[in-house]
């Protein structure tokens, strides 16, 4: 089990990373390589010999593989970014790269999202070092640039052009899984991702005629755009079932004991309660209108206006997905994907996926341990290229007025000691066992 020394690494840790700014503004805008360097010291100082990898000045990785006792066990990847999305420093109670523990909690950006997880794993891995403990299988710890953008520095850098240091890696836990979520009734639940919902980022186009802004204009490239984005915006998705979303609503059906009804999946839902929100937007494809761009003066009608979109798709969805775009943009708008990746699945009948349920209920007997499909993406999506599956598992136990998922990319991110310190159990747990 992990040491003591472990429960107040993490803590100091995740302060630590926090207080290294990652900001990833998109555009290359980002410089991971300081907390990179914190990470490959504490890496060594586990006796590990790490890598640090660039693709761009600055935008920094680090490897480093961990032997196993079965050589002939396949290998397992572990992996968190460093990188975190911006934050308004006005906005928030306390300053976002303070890393202030106040109260038993430790306030931050990436307190979250991720770099409590990058914490745990580095406390895991120097509890394992001082203990002498070994892992039945090789586990390759991977700390990654770029994953707040397009990965490009990262993790798609790292899978394209260093994959001999995933040598033997069939699958791989990140973010976002195994953290409690209350349903407001008293049950806990702890949802363990199984799957992502495919990014397409999308780039729509409108050409028309540039002209006086007093003229009539049939031909405005701005109402061509307005139109298409109004026509993206309203429409209504079609209901899909993966296998995952399948199952998910399966065992919450049972554990609320409601008629599981694929027939009426939005009346499921109701009938669901708050626990709906861990599959309410992963039973669709999405598209949701984010930026416009269009003229440079009132009285100017441009000639071409753009718009982007954040498109989400099943597995199994894409083509479906391209076809309504097609149709949906119409003939006076042109659309390309800004960023596109896969739409993962992974099994839940896998030795893997019934260990990270058990470690979990070691340490959390009262919760309900059940699967979800993650409505955005992670860096799994990057190492599926060399065929590994990938799993959401990074655990944490949390209060009831604390909502984690409103946490992510929000106001006053944070994350409570206590919780802390049962990620690095559980995860302790299920790594030593994985």
């Amino acid at each position: 089990m992990a040491d003591q020394q472990a429960l107040d690494e993490v803590v100091e840790f995740t302060s630590g990373l926090i207080r290294i700014d990652t900001t990833n503004r998109g555009g290359g805008d980002c410089q991971e390589r300081p907390a990179a360097e914190y990470a490959a010291e504490r890496l060594a100082g586990a006796g590990l010999e790490p890598l640090m990898l660039e693709r761009t000045p600055g935008r920094t990785n680090v490897v480093a593989r961990i032997a196993g006792t079965d050589p002939s066990a396949d290998a397992l990847l572990v992996h968190g970014h460093l990188d975190v999305v911006p934050a308004e420093a006005a906005d928030w109670s306390v300053h976002p790269f303070s890393g202030e523990i106040r109260d038993g909690v430790v306030w931050g950006r990436g307190a979250v999202d991720m770099k409590n997880m990058d914490a745990m794993i580095l406390a895991v891995v120097r509890s394992w070092a001082r203990q002498g403990v070994r892992p039945r299988r090789d586990v390759v710890v991977a700390f990654t640039a770029d994953e707040e953008a397009s990965a490009e520095d990262g993790s798609g850098f790292l899978a394209d052009e260093h994959p001999e240091l995933f040598e033997g890696c069939t699958e791989g836990v990140s973010e976002s899984g195994a953290f409690t979520f209350h349903d407001g009734s008293g049950r806990q639940l702890y949802p363990i991702a199984a799957g992502e919902r495919g990014t397409g980022w999308l780039k729509l186009t409108a050409r028309g005629r540039a002209g006086h802004g007093s003229k009539v204009n049939k031909e405005n490239a701005v109402t061509r755009l307005a139109a298409a984005i109004t026509r993206i915006g309203e429409h209504e998705w079609p209901l899909r079932l993966t296998p995952t979303v399948r199952a998910a609503l399966g065992e919450l059906a049972a554990l609320y004991g409601v008629d599981a009804d694929f027939r009426d999946v939005d009346r499921l839902l109701e009938k669901l309660g708050p626990a709906a929100k861990l599959v309410e937007a992963t039973v669709r494809n999405s598209a949701n209108p984010t930026m416009l761009d269009a003229g440079y003066k009132v009285n100017v009608i441009p000639g071409e206006a753009v718009a982007y979109v954040d498109g989400r798709y099943l597995p199994g969805g894409e083509e479906e997905f391209r076809t309504t775009l097609d149709r949906l943009t119409g003939p006076d708008v042109d659309w390309d994907f800004a960023h596109h990746e896969v739409a993962l699945q992974a099994p839940l009948d896998s030795p893997t996926y019934a260990r990270m349920r058990a470690a979990v209920e070691e340490f959390a007997p009262e919760g309900h341990v059940v699967p979800y499909c993650m409505s955005g993406g992670t860096d799994a999506k990057q190492f599926s290229r060399l065929g590994i599956t990938g799993y959401g598992f990074a655990p944490l136990k949390l209060p009831e007025d604390l909502d984690y998922q409103a946490l992510f990319h929000g106001v006053d991110e944070r994350v409570p000691v206590e919780a802390l310190h049962f990620g690095v159990r559980v995860l302790d747990r299920f790594l030593r066992t994985a």
